[in-house]
């Protein structure tokens, strides 16, 4: 009787002590950060980062853009140089698995298949996938054709290669900001409608994907309708992509990025019947604001529509290894670890009060 006495009061010494367990995974289920994957050179940095840096901030989900950085063995042409090894890869996936963390990979598909004069690995591999051909370097986010008749054999081995290495259970798709679909002198896409084109790949990804149990997620910009939200191209769809929102399957997370406000377009995802992410860049405000929004939505709305607003994710566009060099440790100016530190802190207070309050 003694023994059980004396336990229960070192129990309520260490929750006096401590305070109550925090409410993360009921407020806010993705707590996520998406960068570029490290080069060689870098991972044990890398690794070392995600364990004293993301862990102990309460990340569970790390997105991966690794595209061609890494030796692949069934299409080697598409490999950059100087790529990742699958040892290196392990390491990665080591220390996500000791820490909790999802970790996902992606490959930008679809767009984003050259960035000024550099052409990506599978374009510069196999130039005859290209959609735009005829448009001369130096052009940005240029694409490949979803109906020509060879590319998937290369970019579903690919990706499953990686999807394989990574052990994981989910891949990012990437997505976003295409511009360049059913162009009118393609020989296979002239005349198609660009929303169904685009529905078209996204099925065919997801289907891939799904054959393996694994899950899509994708970037939502191409499924907005940049007059109807408000905002420009970049950030939605002036291309006539915006309609494939109800002809693409609705188990694909969608990650939904506002970089200079938290623009309300993740209840619109949710309405559709989506679960969705906030993704914020540089500003901290913009990232404490959508953090705050996901807390409010999950703890005001329909049961039937709470679980659609998954969390939130920390984006950076740079490399691995100028984030660490530049960004990394600067809590001042407008940067990609300043928004994410003040997002962390954020939920942190979001996570002390009782689930189903909201900041005011």
């Amino acid at each position: 009787m003694r023994s059980k006495i004396f336990t229960s009061i070192i129990v309520a010494f260490a929750f006096t002590a401590l305070g109550a367990p925090d409410n993360y995974d009921a407020i806010l289920p993705v707590r996520g950060f998406c960068i570029a994957a490290p080069r060689p050179k870098g991972v044990d940095r890398f690794v070392n980062f995600i364990n004293t840096a993301l862990a102990p901030r309460h990340v569970n989900t790390l997105v991966l853009r690794v595209d061609y950085n890494f030796q692949y063995k069934g299409h080697p042409e598409v490999a950059d140089g100087d790529s990742l090894s699958l040892a290196d890869v392990k390491k990665l996936v080591a220390m996500c698995r000791k820490d909790n963390i999802r970790l996902i990979p992606e490959i930008d598909l679809l767009g984003h298949q050259s960035y000024r004069t550099n052409i990506g690995g599978l374009l510069r591999a196999h130039p005859e996938f290209d959609e735009t051909p005829w448009i001369k370097v130096p052009g940005y986010c240029r694409s490949y054709c979803p109906l020509h008749p060879q590319v998937h054999d290369v970019v579903f081995s690919v990706m499953d290669e990686l999807c394989d290495a990574f052990e994981c259970d989910a891949f990012h798709a990437g997505m976003d900001e295409v511009f360049y679909i059913g162009e009118s002198q393609c020989p296979r896409c002239a005349g198609h409608n660009p929303a169904e084109l685009f529905a078209g790949e996204v099925a065919a990804i997801h289907d891939h994907l799904q054959s393996r149990g694994r899950q899509m997620w994708m970037w939502g910009d191409r499924l907005l309708d940049s007059k109807a939200a408000g905002v420009g191209k970049w950030e939605a769809s002036e291309a006539g992509t915006a309609p494939a929102i109800d002809l693409i399957p609705k188990d694909v997370m969608i990650c939904d990025w506002h970089y200079e406000s938290a623009v309300p377009t993740p209840a619109y995802f949710a309405i559709k019947g989506f679960h969705v992410i906030m993704c914020p860049w540089k500003k901290a405000s913009v990232a404490v604001d959508e953090a705050d929004d996901m807390v409010r939505w999950r703890s005001r709305v329909a049961p039937e529509l709470r679980e659609h607003f998954e969390g939130v994710m920390q984006t950076v566009w740079s490399s691995a290894e100028r984030f660490l060099d530049n960004d990394y440790g600067v809590s001042e100016g407008t940067n990609s670890w300043n928004c994410f530190t003040a997002m962390s802190s954020e939920i942190k207070k979001l996570a002390k009060k009782p689930v189903g309050t909201v900041r005011k």
